[in-house]
């Protein structure tokens, strides 16, 4: 890259944007103008969230991710080829990198342990701009910078996948917002939207762990995780089980207790314990909680009607069928 040309940092203007359209999104809702719903000690929440990704990322934690950055520069010395700087190159750039966050993004759905951070995310009720704020602060335990690693091997410089990660972060505030229902339908196609999102912040069994795309909804498409957003069924956003507080260190904190109760039982052998800790959010060695999978399989046991719908299982596992009520001939 050459020595004279800088990335921007889109971090240090992103907060007086981000505030500047919450306030818009808010006068507008309240002037009956858009579509859309805040409660002050939800947003309130989710802007101290925000804040606290601040703080934990430039001051707590900025030892930890300059590690982790420098380890992604010591790997560049081992690239297998020199790309040189172009704006093609760093859309090339900023295109794979946005793959490595669809497959970071589900991960975080699907192993318990990356999820205790990503669930600080979907915990509102409330789906605003506000919401896109509501960032985890320990996001560096997930260990996802390792998935930058292979870019980095390539020949991306690693100051290109910072600033492709922070514009993908910048456009994904945007779509955090019910103001805007659908965009044409080429774009619809291409690029995550609010419809898009709004389904992947639903809790309904059909919306559950779909459309973790960032900027590309393609990849969504391409892997069979695409769920449309139904307009005969409402949106009902939040977790499957809420956690009921506005305290910003309970909600950044709470699944990471959660797991350490877990794992701590007594009287579980060693694959039980590690199971709490990497095995699908929902999984109990009981079964008396059901993971997203299982939640989906149960309700298309009670609406047999909808199997194959999209987000849905197109068959009913044996053990989910309910007894038949029709009268013996």
């Amino acid at each position: 890259m050459p020595e004279n040309f800088n990335l921007p940092d889109i971090s240090s203007y992103a907060a007086p944007i981000y505030i500047a359209f919450i306030l818009l999104e808010l006068i507008l809702i309240n002037a009956h103008k858009i579509r859309g719903d805040y409660e002050a000690r939800d947003a309130a929440t989710s802007i101290t969230m925000g804040f606290g990704y601040f703080v934990f990322g430039t001051i707590i934690a900025s030892g930890i991710y300059a590690f982790l950055y420098g380890i992604l520069f010591w790997i560049y010395q081992f690239r297998l080829i020199d790309i040189p700087f172009t704006i093609w190159a760093l859309a090339l750039c900023f295109i794979l990198d946005d793959l490595l966050f669809y497959w970071s993004h589900r991960l975080q759905h699907i192993i318990r342990w990356g999820w205790a951070s990503h669930v600080i995310h979907h915990s509102s009720q409330h789906y605003n701009l506000s919401t896109a704020l509501r960032q985890p602060w320990f996001n560096f335990l997930t260990g996802s910078f390792i998935l930058s690693i292979p870019l980095v091997l390539l020949g991306f410089h690693p100051a290109w996948i910072a600033f492709s990660a922070s514009l993908n972060l910048f456009y994904q505030f945007f779509v955090h917002t019910e103001a805007v229902r659908k965009m044409p339908p080429w774009f619809e196609a291409v690029f995550n939207t609010p419809s898009h999102h709004r389904v992947h912040h639903g809790r309904n069994p059909r919306y559950l762990d779909a459309n973790y795309a960032g900027v590309l909804i393609v990849w969504d498409r391409l892997f069979g995780t695409f769920v449309p957003e139904d307009e005969n069924e409402t949106v009902r956003y939040g977790l499957v089980k809420n956690i009921g507080t506005f305290n910003p260190i309970k909600v950044a904190t709470h699944e990471y207790l959660s797991i350490f109760r877990d794992a701590a039982r007594p009287g579980l052998s060693f694959m039980q314990r590690l199971a709490y800790i990497f095995a699908p959010p929902g999984w109990r060695h009981d079964g008396r909680n059901m993971t997203s999978r299982e939640i989906k399989e149960d309700f298309v046991a009670d609406h047999p009607e909808l199997a194959g719908a999209p987000g849905l299982p197109s068959q009913i596992p044996q053990s989910q069928q309910k007894p038949s009520t029709e009268p013996a001939e």
